[in-house]
């Protein structure tokens, strides 16, 4: 063989056992979120919403985390008063995004979902029986009935998670932030939270299902309040919201282009 052949041969190598280790991490991705879920309905049978919530950030998501080889990093939760409602607003780069907002926020946590998600087996029951809360895009009269739904459940006290994105980024960046959950934040009175999420794209990219040990990042800006604001309002709180983001990932970089 030649000297050539033998790095050749070595990367081919490689490549193997990156698709075996990503083939078992699948295998025990669905395995174990399955399990999970049919534990926390099981339970949703006999008891409110809140303990199957904490199971997933004390159970499933480390469990996943540390299957992934994922380290979580958390900064500036001192910075919420997490007793009080709240809208969380995250940049959005993997799908294991969800996984490290539950495991580092330390209240029940409930989700933005599009709604083709109640579709998925198992996530899709789960979430609803957990009472995420779901949009449809592309039906106008569905929204403001959802609308009203989700200022419901946050002026009851609930932590709301949304990706105001839309989508996954696939190169970091954070892309325009959409105004409806804004929207939810004003018309509940409650403070919105701005969250930076970095890594996570490089532990799973937003295409395909290819896991890589690494470090995710967790930083919880400082609350911003809606007191004062109306609904017109939402889409120049979505700019604020997306520009304290950005200041989280990026303060020195973001600071010279204002």
């Amino acid at each position: 063989m030649s000297v050539v052949g033998l790095p050749m041969r070595g990367l081919g190598l490689r490549r193997a056992a990156w698709i075996a280790y990503n083939a078992v991490q699948l295998v025990f991705t669905l395995a174990w979120t399955a399990g999970w879920i049919c534990l926390a309905l099981l339970l949703r049978l006999v008891r409110d919403e809140r303990l199957p919530l904490r199971m997933a950030a004390r159970c499933w998501a480390p469990g996943l985390l540390h299957g992934a080889g994922a380290r979580l990093q958390v900064d500036g939760l001192e910075r919420v008063d997490w007793t009080q409602p709240l809208v969380l607003v995250c940049n959005h780069q993997s799908v294991i995004d969800a996984c490290a907002l539950f495991r580092a926020v330390p209240t029940p946590l409930r989700f933005v979902l599009k709604q083709e998600m109640t579709r998925v087996p198992f996530v899709g029951w789960y979430a609803r029986r957990m009472g995420m809360v779901f949009i449809e895009r592309g039906s106008a009269r569905s929204s403001p009935q959802r609308l009203r739904d989700a200022v419901a459940l946050v002026q009851g006290g609930a932590q709301l998670c949304a990706f105001p994105e839309g989508t996954r980024s696939r190169d970091g960046s954070v892309g325009p932030f959409k105004g409806g959950v804004l929207q939810v934040a004003i018309a509940a009175g409650v403070p919105v939270v701005p969250v930076a999420i970095s890594g996570s794209g490089a532990v799973l990219p937003a295409a395909g299902f290819r896991v890589r040990p690494g470090t995710i990042r967790l930083r919880f800006g400082t609350p911003i309040a809606t007191a004062g604001l109306a609904v017109e309002d939402r889409n120049r709180l979505a700019r604020q919201a997306r520009d304290a983001v950005i200041d989280l990932l990026h303060p020195a970089q973001h600071t010279q282009d204002r």
